[in-house]
């Protein structure tokens, strides 16, 4: 947000006066309420906002030539925000009066929705991207720049990497080889044994995310023989995001942020193949939960203690959260998969030159 302020001002406002720069989830709920409000965790998504004081930061606002005036205040996720309005009323169609919640980003909503509301799991989010993170009671920082951290409802501090294109590159995979559904495209590749019979999948279709953010890496399939067939692709490419979600876990575990388990949300978590190998490749148990589509649930939560009808977001959260299913870890694959995962770290450092291009430093991002 900060980049696109001083680029909006440097190009586009050099003689004009923003009313207010808006994230999506303010700006509807300055439509809704006329309030420019927004929460912590998108706030902190701004490059502007200071963990420390929750708040603005004003180096920051400066170094970006940034207000405080045109930037929304910041306030919980649950608060209530306003009331619908006149105007609100009419877009929306709901009655003018109704208490309008501040809101938080999807990155958020969809753990909370899932009942994540303190530390011990890692949310593991697979959508058309694959968003990774964990809850921190501290503000955890990653020096090594492969994780975010953010503010999250109902406090405490969401750590996150925010993510590499992960269902999007299965429905790629799909359409290419013309495989008709995702019930015979996870058919295919439980056909062909953990490892995929030595193929490889680095996930950076739209640049690489892990284990180094590399915005022009791309992605490669690895170790191709004629005996290698569909499914081989379609379950390198399953081992291959999971071995990325594997590096988030290391550098988790690495700033002693507590894991005991994944739970597993998104379109995704509707393949119980998925479920099984994330859980053999990091050793942890995997939890799906029975509402794998959660964000909408996540913005109830915060409307729910808004309008008063819940007192607070950890109580309101313990009412959503339904465990459909755990997969255990098999260690009997661990091997295979720990094999797997280092051949993949000697491919990408064997791509990175690749990557880097001629006019980058070796090992820039």
């Amino acid at each position: 947000m900060a980049a696109k302020i001083a680029w909006l001002k440097r190009h586009r406002m050099a003689d004009r006066k923003a009313a207010m720069f808006h994230q999506p989830v303010s700006y509807m709920v300055a439509r809704l309420t006329g309030e420019a409000v927004f929460d912590h965790a998108l706030a902190s998504t701004s490059m502007l906002y200071s963990l420390e004081r929750k708040d603005w930061q004003p180096e920051l606002l400066e170094a970006f030539g940034a207000e405080a005036s045109e930037l929304p205040r910041i306030a919980a996720a649950s608060d209530k925000a306003g009331v619908l309005s006149t105007q609100g009323a009419a877009l929306s169609g709901l009655p003018e009066g109704l208490p309008v919640a501040v809101g938080t980003g999807d990155d958020f909503a969809t753990p909370l929705g899932a009942g994540l509301v303190a530390p011990g799991r890692l949310a593991c989010v697979l959508g058309t991207a694959e968003v990774v993170g964990a809850l921190d009671a501290q503000a955890k920082i990653d020096a090594g720049g492969l994780l975010e951290t953010h503010g999250y409802a109902g406090g405490g501090y969401y750590i996150e990497n925010p993510g590499w294109l992960s269902g999007g590159g299965l429905e790629w995979l799909r359409g290419l080889l013309k495989v008709p559904d995702f019930a015979e495209f996870d058919g295919l590749a439980a056909e062909v044994a953990p490892g995929a019979e030595g193929v490889l999948f680095f996930p950076a279709l739209s640049g690489a995310m892990a284990p180094r953010w590399i915005a022009s890496a791309r992605g490669c399939f690895y170790g191709l023989t004629p005996a290698h067939g569909p499914g081989h692709l379609i379950r390198a490419m399953l081992e291959g995001c999971a071995f990325a979600m594997r590096d988030v876990v290391g550098r988790l575990t690495e700033l002693e942020v507590p894991l005991n388990a994944i739970l597993l949300l998104g379109g995704g978590a509707r393949s119980r193949l998925w479920a099984r190998i994330r859980a053999d490749c990091t050793g942890l148990p995997v939890q799906v939960p029975k509402e794998r589509d959660t964000s909408p649930l996540g913005a109830a939560i915060c409307a729910a203690v808004a309008g008063g009808l819940q007192p607070d977001i950890a109580t309101c959260a313990g009412l959503v959260e339904a465990i459909a299913e755990t997969v255990e870890p098999d260690p009997a694959t661990r091997a295979a998969y720990d094999d797997a995962y280092l051949a993949y770290h000697k491919l990408f450092e064997s791509l990175c030159p690749l990557f880097e291009g001629p006019n980058k430093e070796p090992g820039d991002a």
